[in-house]
């Protein structure tokens, strides 16, 4: 029988976690106005390459025994979790190409819709009628964050394929991390990444930044972005459930506009202002908003532990 203080000791990891991934999407907006010359210069996927081959091979330096240390069945996820992202982000680079970065961010923040709706149908998880309102309430602050003017066409639709496959990479790592095993996962999964990047880039060759500023902003976004983000995902992830971890993420354009108006020379405006309101008050419903008995967010089963949680 589990002690009176587990309950607690649970919510304090809860907690923390969301903490943690609401700093990895402070992390990921940082780098925004840091790239807005970058990737003139350097091919998008050479950079992807370059970025997840470092990120990869400094989290390896720092802990040489954790891949070795996870099961046959952990690497096997952590392979398939790689593959998934890495053709996230193979798909979103081709499809930026036809599509402006504004509405591409939007259509890629469509993982948020994706992803209860996978835990529904993969894990048979039931959504409970709070989380369905938030996550309306982040595609609304997303859509006013980045639309202003929207067709479909094949740019577009091949992002929202990239945001399945995002939705697809959040349920899995919340139904395979662990705390135990996050430093060999996200080890396992960013050499994973590197390989299905690299095959993108190669056909052109790789093409290295050839500035001192270009490769300060490659770093931070191997080391920073990269390596540290992932794993701290990773780890967050196994102590939140698969919606409430999307719904933090969509965080990630709000820090983006913040910063790039902090540090790039950009003006807060009332749509930027509006937008991040709309997915603050979606953290607020899944953080602290009101609770019925029974509801569940996506859960997972696995080796007999099940990660469920209220929403």
């Amino acid at each position: 029988m589990a002690s009176p203080s587990t309950p607690t000791r649970a919510s304090s990891r809860s907690g923390l976690a969301a903490l943690g991934l609401l700093g990895v999407t402070a992390a990921w907006g940082s780098t925004f106005f840091l790239l807005k010359d970058v990737l003139e210069r350097v091919p998008v996927t050479d950079f992807l390459a370059v970025r997840f081959a470092l990120a990869a091979a400094a989290l390896w330096l720092i802990a040489p025994r954790s891949v070795s240390r996870l099961s046959a069945a952990e690497r096997g996820h952590g392979l398939a979790l790689g593959l998934v992202y890495g053709a996230a982000q193979l798909l979103q680079t081709v499809g930026l190409q036809s599509t402006a970065a504004s509405v591409s961010g939007f259509v890629t923040g469509m993982y948020v819709v994706f992803t209860p709706l996978l835990g529904a149908v993969l894990l048979r998880a039931r959504i409970g009628r709070t989380v369905w309102i938030a996550v309306a309430l982040a595609t609304a602050g997303l859509a006013v964050l980045s639309l202003q003017g929207f067709s479909v066409g094949t740019g577009e639709a091949l992002t929202l394929l990239a945001a399945l496959l995002y939705a697809g990479h959040i349920v899995g790592l919340g139904a395979w991390s662990s705390a135990r095993s996050a430093i060999g996962l996200t080890v396992v999964q960013l050499l994973t990444i590197t390989v299905v990047c690299g095959a993108g880039a190669l056909p052109g060759g790789i093409t290295l930044p050839d500035r001192a500023g270009d490769w300060v902003a490659l770093v931070h976004m191997a080391l920073i972005a990269g390596a540290l983000a992932l794993v701290v995902q990773t780890w967050a992830q196994a102590h939140l459930e698969a919606t409430r971890a999307a719904i933090i993420m969509t965080m990630e354009p709000v820090w983006a506009a913040l910063f790039a108006v902090l540090f790039g020379g950009e003006v807060l405006g009332p749509r930027v202002a509006a937008g991040g309101g709309l997915v603050l008050a979606a953290m607020y419903l899944v953080e602290l908003g009101p609770r019925r008995p029974g509801d569940q967010d996506v859960a997972a089963e696995v080796g007999g532990v099940t990660h469920v949680g209220p929403v």
